[in-house]
């Protein structure tokens, strides 16, 4: 059923769900268009309508070939609405659903179109603080490039900003996807352009793994690896880019690229990937969740089977989860105390594929395994050794003197 929103524009179709909003397919003056209408929760608090008026200006102004466009914000009654370019396409996030991981050119392409989105935003002094699979959008009409990439514009500019006031989240809580969160968020501090770096450089590790470096479990613990833990290589990773990921997911945001250098850095790096399958490594398994719930109110944490693992929760408290995991987290800031409790070093480990976990149930078994067949060819050799003596001493010697217990010969009588 068609709606009118404010008195340019017509949305027809919802082309999806997410905690903030509704994704309609729409028609404007200049044809057809993308409407994000926000929750009216959200367009009811003035004081979020006044920051969303503030960013306009800011938000109109970005361009660049791989950001979706903000063509207008609309503010109408209960209606507030960002009116963005349409892409013909998918997100990132289906493609991995599908595809589970792709090959490093490709990945590596993909990710180099999102560092020159964030180059324009940040130029702009805008910052995105939600970089993630789900906002990223293949354009399925563009030309394809490296590895039979599409090509990848990033959207939802200024969405978590403006849902981010000061009186929906204090300064005790994280708003946030945890997967991708930079550690200075989680410690509290304000988010600025090297917290979307650290989320880049977590998508593309995911796209050449199938899985986040320190995503798994519940919530809290994915907050505390981020500052606790150190990244571990992934098998069969070029070591030129491996340490270009390292940098990009350095606890110290200074140690971070900017934008225009990682971009201008991945795409040096695909020559050297052209031709290369999809990397072969497992998943680590889920750890137990032993954390307490740190989110919320007071909401437990306790999912229902089939969960995915990234601890989805609304953005809105009172939301329900939509089905394309928007996954914002309304999280307390977890205490020094809390942040201290893992090990550094001990980030879960790829590995190679069949390979198990060091630690796992699987991995102490064959542990055990090996420890008995060594002990039983050491056994076997001491045997062999010992036969070996006694044959070579006197096992077929038919003069050979015996001996008693304690190894003496006995005394021959003597001749009368």
């Amino acid at each position: 059923m068609a709606r009118k929103i404010g008195s340019r524009y017509t949305a027809h179709q919802i082309l999806g769900r997410g905690s903030a909003g509704t994704v309609w397919l729409g028609e404007g003056p200049e044809g057809p268009v993308a409407i994000k209408l926000l929750r009216e929760d959200l367009a009811s608090d003035q004081e979020l309508v006044g920051r969303f008026v503030q960013e306009r200006t800011a938000l109109l102004s970005l361009s660049d070939p791989h950001v979706v466009g903000v063509r207008d914000l609309v503010v109408d009654g209960n209606d507030l609405a960002l009116v963005m370019d349409l892409v013909r396409g998918t997100d990132l996030r289906t493609r991995l659903d599908r595809e589970r991981r792709m090959a490093p050119e490709a990945a590596v392409a993909i990710a180099a179109d999102v560092a020159d989105a964030l180059a324009a935003a940040h130029a702009a002094g805008i910052v995105h603080r939600d970089v993630k699979p789900e906002n990223v959008l293949l354009d399925m009409e563009g030309p394809l490039g490296p590895g039979g990439a599409h090509p990848a514009l990033l959207t939802d500019f200024g969405v978590a900003k403006l849902v981010d006031s000061p009186r929906r989240t204090r300064a005790t809580k994280v708003i946030g996807t945890p997967d991708y969160l930079a550690p200075e968020i989680i410690e509290g501090l304000p988010p600025r352009a090297a917290v979307d770096i650290y989320a880049l450089a977590t998508v593309l590790y995911e796209l050449l793994a199938g899985f986040t470096p320190f995503g798994g479990g519940h919530p809290g613990a994915v907050l505390r690896r981020h500052v606790t833990e150190t990244v571990v290589p992934l098998p069969g990773i070029p070591e030129e880019l491996w340490q270009l990921l390292v940098q990009c997911l350095a606890k110290a945001p200074a140690s971070r690229l900017r934008a225009s250098e990682l971009g201008a850095r991945l795409r040096e790096q695909l020559p050297l990937l052209a031709g290369m399958g999809p990397l072969d490594v497992d998943e680590p398994d889920a750890e137990p969740q032993e954390e307490p719930a740190p989110y919320g109110e007071n909401e437990p944490y306790d999912p229902e089977p089939g969960t995915p693992r990234r601890g989805a929760v609304p953005l809105v408290p009172g939301a329900a989860t939509d089905s394309n995991r928007d996954t914002h987290t309304s999280m307390r800031v977890p205490g020094p105390d809390e942040l201290a409790g893992g090990a550094r070093g001990t980030a879960r480990a790829p590995r190679a594929s069949g390979a198990p976990r060091p630690g796992s149930a699987r991995h102490r078994v064959e542990t055990r395994r090996r420890r008995l067949v060594l002990g039983t060819v050491a056994v076997l050799l001491v045997a062999a050794v010992g036969v070996g003596g006694w044959l070579a001493t006197g096992g077929d010697d038919a003069d050979a003197t015996p001996r008693d217990n304690k190894g003496a010969s006995p005394t021959a009588p003597a001749n009368p």
